[in-house]
């Protein structure tokens, strides 16, 4: 079964490469005359994953540093923020499932889950304020990195090593990978929410990197070909994250692969920890400014 992932995720993967190569090939005039100079695409590109890696939102990083840049126009940036890290991501997971053990069925529920949620949690999902959920989910991550702390200073039972799920546990890892994955289309990434809940359920805290890069190699390239159809997205950029941030992936999987359990939860730590106060500061400020607008 995991063969089978593995050859799924070349087949979709290369599915998307081959739109994206006919597409440059056939506009690259056009991304000769984009914004950014090689040097700073090959060096941020390698950052950006390399953080994405250990789970750091590359969708965060490169809205600051594309927009900063004015590398790429607000109207394309969604469509490049998807694009850029189609080929990342897969190598992510290819990487991650290949050296991290995990129970095969354990993972195929889960990226099921999110790709369902992906593909149909939007229409429910809209229908809430995106306001209301942000609060509950950076409290939520606040709340995860207090039990992870908690445990490492021994204060409640910590500690986590199985690699695969069955019934009640599994059944929460499905709903739950289903809402994250409804939830990436409000903005909102599954990356933190996926290790708090890794965690939280007993699991090993490596199992959510094949887990969370897994659901999501599967998920936006689908998205990311549409973009493609549309030109609506930087050529130039996703060119240089398609080759440098590889090898930024490459660097942290070694790292992460050689991380110990107990040095890996405090890396999660630190992830959930900042991924919930940039909600409640992102929140924050965006009603600082609705305030000074208004």
């Amino acid at each position: 079964m995991e063969k089978i992932v593995l050859v799924l995720i070349v087949i979709i993967n290369g599915m998307f490469g081959f739109k994206f190569i006919q597409d440059i090939l056939k506009n690259k005039e056009e991304m000769k005359q984009e914004p950014g100079s090689n040097i700073f695409l090959a060096i941020s590109s390698s950052i950006i994953f390399f953080f994405s890696t250990f789970g750091i939102s590359d969708f965060a990083i490169s809205t600051i540093l594309y927009r900063k840049k004015k590398l790429v126009s607000d109207k394309k940036l969604p469509g490049t923020l998807n694009t850029q890290c189609v080929i990342p991501v897969a190598v992510m997971a290819l990487a991650y499932i290949s050296v991290i053990k995990v129970d095969p069925v354990t993972l195929i529920v889960c990226i099921v889950s999110q790709i369902i949620g992906a593909y149909i949690g939007p229409r429910f999902v809209v229908k809430l304020e995106p306001k209301i959920i942000r609060k509950f989910i950076s409290m939520g991550l606040l709340i995860a990195t207090a039990f992870i702390l908690a445990g490492k200073f021994n204060l409640v039972p910590s500690g986590g090593t199985a690699t695969g799920l069955s019934g009640a546990k599994l059944v929460i890892a499905a709903i739950s990978l289903f809402v994250y994955g409804a939830l990436n289309n409000i903005g909102i990434g599954s990356y933190s929410l996926t290790m708090a809940t890794i965690y939280a359920l007993g699991m090993n805290p490596a199992v959510a990197f094949p887990i969370m890069m897994g659901a999501c190699t599967f998920s936006v390239p689908i998205g990311s070909m549409e973009f493609i159809k549309y030109g609506e997205y930087g050529r130039k950029i996703t060119a240089f994250t398609s080759t440098f941030g590889v090898i930024g992936v490459l660097v942290a999987v070694y790292l992460v692969k050689s991380l110990n359990v107990s040095m890996l939860q405090w890396v999660i730590a630190a992830i959930l920890l900042y991924s919930g106060l940039s909600m409640i500061i992102g929140d924050i400020k965006a009603k600082k400014a609705e305030v000074a607008q208004a």
